[in-house]
């Protein structure tokens, strides 16, 4: 089973459905116990950084989040919750974030159009479980503001929007997409679906 964590910001619905669609059980829940029963966890986000993290611990979910990331199975940020596995954010004032990942979230600066959005090609950095099978593509961006992790050894992939942008991550069990993958055509959902396989894995090993 995969928990999608509510906190009360995240496109919950089209995410659970992306992961039935792939053929496997997914709960929306707000419950501590069945989100740390789960084969494998999605922290969704949609909005501010600062009201998410206000959001996690009014549920009760901050240290839920923390522990099940530091029990060895798979957790998955997706776009706001991507970039809430991180230490800071800089989106309307200072913001500490869960600290999963070493790094900063950072608005983009320049002479150009944000937020960044629209279908931007994936270039993959390193090797990951998360890219098995898969060419290099494209996804789908809807963004002001994006990660600058502190270890390049924790980069999966990026993209180029005036410069180069973190959007896959992963160190260990923990990893993160800044684009939605169920929004982002066959790489998007071969993405998901790669992660799935990992949670999987969890249970038969």
């Amino acid at each position: 089973m995969i928990a999608i964590i509510d906190y009360g910001m995240g496109n919950l619905h089209s995410v659970s459905k992306a992961v039935e669609r792939l053929g496997y059980e997914a709960l929306v829940t707000s419950d501590p116990e069945e989100i740390m029963a789960a084969d494998g966890a999605i922290l969704p986000g949609v909005g501010a950084f600062g009201d998410a993290m206000e959001h996690l611990r009014e549920a009760n979910l901050h240290d839920v989040v923390i522990s099940y990331a530091q029990s060895g199975k798979p957790l998955l940020g997706i776009c706001l919750g991507m970039q809430l596995l991180f230490t800071t954010s800089e989106e309307h004032g200072s913001h500490e974030g869960l600290n999963l990942l070493p790094g900063k979230v950072v608005r983009f600066r320049g002479d150009y159009k944000v937020p960044h959005m629209g279908w931007n090609r994936l270039n993959f950095v390193r090797s990951s479980p998360l890219l098995s099978g898969l060419e290099e593509g494209y996804v789908y961006f809807v963004h002001s503001y994006h990660v600058l992790p502190e270890s390049e050894a924790d980069l999966i992939a990026v993209t180029d929007y005036n410069q180069p942008v973190t959007a896959v991550v992963g160190r260990n069990n923990i990893y993160g997409m800044q684009f939605h993958p169920e929004k982002s055509g066959a790489v998007g959902m071969q993405l998901l679906n790669n992660f799935l396989d990992l949670c999987s894995n969890v249970v038969h090993n």
